[in-house]
């Protein structure tokens, strides 16, 4: 029987959580539109794991509710809710939101969401 420990997730956490800025750093783009600042985009907030006797879900959507102002609202935004290898979930905010939720407190990190494209073999490269 394989056990899993503390620290090896914890380790597998903070690689994430590094992996994840590396590439939100090489993100810095053009400042965008003033149009653009109200729209959504997805964006993934790292959290602190919830105390024992909460739903990592039910943390995910409190947290997110304090922004958008109501547990409803929350629900509809929330994308995706991480519980396994990192605790956080994915939403979609607007720039505005995305300012405020990463001053929460038990928030570590908010990350534009992004898909990335692997090359398909040789000579496939741009």
């Amino acid at each position: 029987m394989v056990r899993i420990t503390k620290a090896f997730l914890s380790s597998i956490l903070l690689l994430n959580l590094i992996i994840f800025s590396v590439f939100a750093m090489a993100d810095q783009s053009a400042p965008k539109s003033v149009a653009a600042s109200s729209e959504t985009a997805v964006h993934i907030v790292y959290t602190e794991r919830p105390l024992e006797n909460e739903e990592p879900e039910s943390y995910h959507i409190r947290t997110l509710a304090s922004v958008l102002g109501s547990e409803e609202a929350a629900k509809e935004a929330l994308v995706y809710s991480y519980k396994t290898a990192a605790s956080g979930f994915s939403a979609k905010l607007t720039p505005q939101q995305v300012e405020q939720i990463s001053k929460l407190p038990g928030v570590l990190q908010v990350v534009p969401s992004r898909t990335l494209q692997l090359h398909s073999g040789p000579g496939k490269l741009p």
